[in-house]
Formats: structure tokens, sequence, C-alpha cells
């Protein structure tokens, strides 16, 4: 069994679960209800929420808030003060706890520092989103999305090479040799 680390300023609220070998950093707080998988790296002055799940691996930066209805599957890569929402139409006289949208963010996907991530979208397995993009729709598997709003500017491998495709829209990995195809808008591992 791999041993967790909680710096002595992390909050955990009892009712969280914390898998094995995780490291949890400074003035983290994760709340009642949380769930996070084996091996996770969270980063300092991070704030996860009570319905949040966290899945094995996933790297937190700094100063990340994740809300509920987040969930971070194996892999995930969140950079450093990237942001959730949970409500498209906040206001505060009017509570809307009960109508939180829920965000997915799928195996080995990356979100860049300072990236916005509206609330009810799904990012795809390994996509990529660029530093200060603002995504408010769902981003397919392996897409490298930037901008505001964010759109689609290519496509990256499992490995974070940016593919290339030939006139078949076949591709293949620089590193592993895996090969990719692309159909629809979409990428597929071959």
């Amino acid at each position: 069994m791999i041993d967790t680390y909680i710096h002595p300023t992390a909050v955990i609220d009892n009712g969280a679960i914390i898998g094995n070998g995780c490291h949890i950093w400074h003035f983290v707080h994760i709340m009642e209800g949380a769930v996070l998988g084996n091996s996770c790296n969270i980063g300092q002055n991070v704030m996860i929420a009570g319905s949040a799940i966290i899945g094995n691996n996933v790297k937190i930066q700094n100063n990340v808030s994740v809300y509920d209805g987040v969930i971070c599957e194996d892999d995930v890569f969140l950079g450093p003060s990237c942001v959730f929402t949970n409500v498209r139409n906040p206001r505060s006289e009017f509570p809307r706890k009960g109508k939180y949208e829920s965000t997915i963010v799928h195996r080995g996907a990356t979100i860049g520092a300072n990236a916005t991530i509206v609330c009810g979208v799904e990012i795809g397995k390994y996509a990529f989103i660029g530093a200060g993009a603002v995504v408010t729709d769902s981003v397919p598997d392996y897409a490298i999305v930037m901008g505001v709003p964010a759109r689609c500017k290519g496509w990256m491998c499992k490995c974070g090479h940016r593919l290339e495709f030939n006139k078949y829209d076949v591709a293949i990995c620089s590193e592993s040799g895996h090969r990719y195809c692309k159909f629809k808008d979409n990428v597929y591992v071959l």
C-alpha cells in the first residue's frame, strides 16, 4: 500500500473518500462526500466539492475549484487556475443549488492553465484544452481546442503529440506508433 500525504494545512471533511498514494498540499479543502481515486496529486489552494468525483492518477494544479457535478476520470490533468462552473445562469437573488449541471472530463484529458469550462459539457478522452480557452460546447476525443470561445484547432494523440493526418485521414503517433483515423470530425484509434 502506498502512503497518502496530507499537508497539515489541508482540511479534509469527515465523509470525504481519499484513495491510496494521494498527495494533498497546502490549503486544500476536500468536502464531505467528495471522492478521490488512488495516486492523485492535489496542488495548493484547491477546493473539491462534496459531489465531485476524481478518478485515479488525476493531477490538479494550484488554485482550482472542482464544484459539485464535476467528474474527472482517470489520468486527467487540470492546469493552474482553470475554472469549472455548475450553473449556466447564476443569480445571487435566485439560488439554483438544485439545478447544477454536470461536467464530465474523460480519461486522459488535459485542461490548460486559466481555461474556463462552462457546465453541462463533456471533454473527450485525451482532448487538450489550451491555456485560457473558454469551453462552451462538448469537445470530441483527441481534439485540441483553443480560443474564446474554444474551437477545434487540430488533434492530439494519447501521448500528447499533435497528429498530422495524411490524404487518407490516417495519422501515426511519433512516440507510440499508434494509428489514428479521422472520420466526420472525430478521431478514433485504429
